[in-house]
């Protein structure tokens, strides 16, 4: 790309969620999402609730929005709505990547002529994805400039995971892991850290090579942790958890937007972040996985682990002017807050730990982080960060496909 044939990004965000349905009284995922439910659901939201690949699952995805807060605002009136809704038949969402002790086995596929084709397709691995993500679309219409700022931003694909992570859980067991989820999602064909591409022509011929042999009906069915969306001329990153917090959910959209923003700022004074081999950032993406917050990850640039609060400073310093043009500073800068308590995995092991010490059963435990996680997930957001669920106006213009 010659700079001076550079067309600005309108660096436009939306936000998709999927949350897992709990009866508020067993505190386990339903085992069918009552059809009144999400008709209802449907019809005050239209557009912008679908269900997904379990019957125990649903997704709501917001319009265009200029900002992250404008996003994370209608964001909080879904979440409510939702909350509402699911209340009135007994049952409860909750913003988190896994279930705490639910197991895959009693877990349904939708009856839905798509997740049935994919679930055969899947086999064995399809059945055990009881896990739940947040993507997040940024607008970015020039294919070539996609795929330019594709390459880039597979570096901060990490950080954005360790301040998002919220799957410590699995069927019972603490993992171990502060994300889970991604042990789960990386069986399936198609997913993890995507290579890179010399330009959108490489892209597309890659991806029509499977189409072409029946692997794939589109681009869609590519999981990678960041894409170029198949729907819209968006960049879509896809390696976070979803974040029990709505300002935790903000300020990852912020950094990802502000960071995309970076890069191309970079690009029209002809500069490029540098590329790095797949496999160390792989390591970064385990570290992240693994430790969360506490942790440290690979600076790749100084060769040598830095903590991960550090790289935050350094993230914040070197993100300011983008997060100041977009109008995003004070969300960026939320990333302090996270780094300084937890994400919501840290807080679902410190419920955990803290009712076994109480003297809870390991049952009863596993029970508190689900009233935990009930009451986090809409904490605050009454009627939607000062909007009424009722006066919530469906979106006429999306970024981030319902899918």
């Amino acid at each position: 790309m010659r700079t001076m044939a550079l067309k600005d990004p309108s660096f436009t965000i939306g936000i998709e969620e999927e949350y897992l349905l709990v009866e508020q009284q067993s505190r386990d995922l339903v085992g069918d999402m009552p059809q009144s439910l999400f008709e209802a659901a449907q019809r005050a939201v239209q557009g912008q609730v679908a269900r997904e690949f379990l019957k125990s699952q649903i997704e709501v995805g917001t319009g265009v929005h200029r900002s992250p807060d404008a996003a994370g605002s209608e964001l909080a009136q879904l979440r409510c709505i939702v909350a509402k809704l699911a209340g009135e038949h007994g049952l409860a969402p909750i913003a988190a990547s896994t279930h705490p002790f639910a197991r895959w086995s009693t877990q349904q596929p939708t009856e839905r002529e798509r997740y049935q084709a994919l679930a055969k397709d899947l086999a064995g691995v399809g059945r055990r994805l009881v896990i739940c993500g947040m993507h997040v679309h940024v607008g970015i219409e020039e294919d070539e400039l996609r795929i330019d700022l594709f390459n880039q931003a597979r570096y901060f694909l990490p950080h954005l995971l360790v301040l998002s992570t919220s799957s410590p859980f699995a069927e019972g067991e603490d993992t171990g892991l502060k994300s889970y989820r991604l042990a789960a999602y990386q069986e399936l064909p198609r997913t993890g850290l995507p290579g890179r591409f010399e330009g959108w022509q490489e892209y597309r011929q890659t991806v029509d090579l499977l189409v072409r042999n029946g692997i794939i009906e589109d681009a869609s069915k590519i999981w990678w942790d960041l894409r170029p969306s198949a729907q819209f001329p968006t960049l879509e990153m896809r390696i976070t958890d979803v974040c029990t917090r709505i300002e935790d959910a903000v300020c990852v959209a912020a950094m990802y937007q502000s960071i995309l923003r970076m890069l191309y700022r970079l690009r029209r004074a002809n500069q490029t972040w540098r590329t790095y081999p797949l496999f160390l950032l792989a390591e970064n993406r385990w570290r992240a996985q693994r430790y969360g917050v506490a942790g440290s990850l690979f600076d790749l640039g100084k060769g040598e682990l830095v903590a991960f609060g550090d790289l935050v400073e350094e993230l914040l310093t070197m993100l300011r002017e983008d997060a100041e043009a977009l109008g995003c500073l004070s969300a960026i800068e939320h990333a302090r807050t996270i780094v300084a308590g937890g994400t919501s995995a840290d807080r679902q092991l410190a419920c955990f730990h803290a009712a076994l010490k109480a003297g809870a059963s390991r049952e009863e435990a596993l029970h508190s982080v689900v009233d935990h996680l009930i009451k986090e997930t809409v904490a605050g957001l009454e009627g939607g960060r000062g909007h009424s669920p009722a006066a919530m106006p469906p979106s006429t213009a999306r970024s981030a496909p319902v899918t």
